[in-house]
């Protein structure tokens, strides 16, 4: 039939959770089944699979090759990191939810997960949402239009779907990240050519300009920028002279520009890679959730889309504040990061008392200076493991009234989510970016004496596979 890296062409049919698409193959035993990244049903595609099985098959999308009946025509050029945009937006949300929703009974053993939903939130802005992005540059070129491939070439954009090497320009806004950014990053690449300096060519490992990531403060309407080159003819790059253009193009709204030089031939963009120079204005953004300002570096971790976050945290702060909370009680914000939710439930009950707690020392300082700097009370931070934390500060053994978990994609170890169990919290409400995780964790939970009460979900992430869930989990009573 076929092998593995092999192209094929196929007819979407379905839609599974994380923004797969299903294809079938009749065979002499029956349909064989191919799941497509980013695809959607009514779409014809070409795709290299990826890994093959008995009963399925996984592919890459390369390319739509035919549009689904139901897609619309869009202003925006279509990038590997919005597969959905000609999608309208009530489809790629009923797709979210049934897909979602299968994954809770598929694999957390919830019969009828539907009666449990509570609410689907939808993101604010289903365009310009996000607040960070990242583009790269590359001496190997794909032109969208002729289909060719570009050696010696200078592009500024994205990676080309299913490539770590070539680069598709960015020649119009993404609908994706700030729509003034992006229209005028023609013209940065074109200065940055100029220069005579190179791209970073992916294969051979070397060239000049490598990536320019972007953060955006949707509170003061201000961009931090971090160009990352490697020191190969850094000498003849003029970096006073790139900062005033730079201010040219945008004035106030460029509230910051870094130059990390990195030679890490990793393809990767974080400054801790490199040596980095702060050549204009600050080194932070300033960022309003719910009423509370939070300071943002480029490295800093932050909801990708703000004003979506205010839903899904108001959402959770909601489920928290559904049981009945004494002055004795205690709120626990576990893989808290930089604080932010723990501090937002601190600002709206100022009798409970809240403990964020996170293994990371560094996000923990973040979390304290944030806390100070909304003049927060009744929250204290803990840079501490999890399973050891009632061991090291017993005071607050048998007064965890709940719980909030807000974990990374990979979700919680089984080990760690044991020892979460075994502080005996009367409330779970259960924050994740990656569902199946968290379904895994449901089958746990339940069986060790919790009951699944609600089910959110808040679509963070228009125009992709990707969606959030909120759960509330009550412990069952002797």
């Amino acid at each position: 039939m076929f092998k593995r890296a092999d192209i094929i062409t196929l007819d979407i049919i379905g839609y599974a959770f994380g923004g797969k698409g299903i294809a079938k193959i009749p065979t002499e035993n029956g349909d064989y089944v191919v799941f497509v990244d980013n695809t959607f049903p009514g779409q014809t595609v070409n795709a290299r699979v990826s890994k093959k099985r008995k009963r399925y098959a996984e592919a890459k999308l390369i390319d739509v090759i035919k549009r689904s009946p139901i897609e619309v025509i869009s202003e925006y050029q279509e990038i590997s990191g919005g597969p959905y945009i000609y999608v309208p937006i009530k489809n790629q949300e009923k797709e979210k939810q049934s897909s979602t929703l299968e994954i809770f009974r598929r694999i957390g053993g919830v019969q009828e997960p539907i009666d449990f939903l509570d609410e689907f939130i939808s993101s604010p802005n289903h365009f310009f949402y996000r607040n960070k992005m990242e583009y790269s540059f590359s001496c190997i070129e794909h032109d969208r239009a002729t289909g060719e491939d570009i050696d010696g070439a200078f592009a500024l954009g994205f990676k080309r779907r299913g490539t770590w090497w070539k680069v598709e320009s960015l020649d119009k806004p993404s609908g994706m990240f700030d729509q003034e950014w992006e229209t005028i990053l023609i013209d940065v690449r074109n200065y940055l050519k100029d220069s005579g300096l190179t791209a970073w060519h992916p294969p051979q490992k070397t060239g000049f300009f490598r990536h320019i990531v972007v953060r955006k403060s949707f509170y003061q309407d201000k961009l931090l920028l971090n160009l990352v080159t490697s020191s190969e003819g850094v000498e003849n790059f003029n970096a006073t002279e790139f900062s005033n253009f730079l201010i040219e193009k945008l004035g106030d709204r460029l509230a910051g520009l870094q130059h990390t030089i990195n030679d890490n031939v990793a393809d990767r963009a974080k400054i801790e890679n490199g040596d980095c120079t702060l050549l204009h204005g600050s080194p932070i953004i300033v960022e309003q959730l719910l009423g509370l300002e939070f300071e943002i570096s480029m490295e800093s971790f932050f909801q990708t889309n703000p004003k979506c976050a205010e839903k899904l945290y108001t959402k959770a702060i909601d489920y928290i504040f559904e049981e009945e909370l004494n002055a004795d009680d205690v709120v626990m914000d576990l893989f808290c990061g930089t604080g932010t939710i723990g501090q937002i439930l601190a600002s709206k009950n100022d009798k409970v008392k809240i403990i964020g707690v996170d293994i990371v020392e560094e996000a923990i300082i973040d979390a304290r200076k944030n806390a100070e700097r909304n003049n927060v009370k009744g929250i204290d931070f803990y840079a501490a493991d999890v399973g050891k934390f009632l061991r090291e500060y017993p005071n607050y053994i048998g007064k965890i009234k709940s719980i909030i978990l807000d974990p990374p994609r990979a979700g919680i170890a089984p080990k760690t989510l044991l020892k979460v169990i075994a502080l005996q919290a009367e409330n779970i409400v259960y924050i994740s970016c990656n569902p199946s995780t968290q379904a895994r964790d449901t089958d746990t939970l339940v069986n060790s004496g919790y009951q699944l009460e609600k089910i959110s979900l808040v679509d963070q992430f228009p125009h992709t596979g990707h969606i959030e869930s909120i759960v509330k989990y009550k412990k069952v009573k002797n």
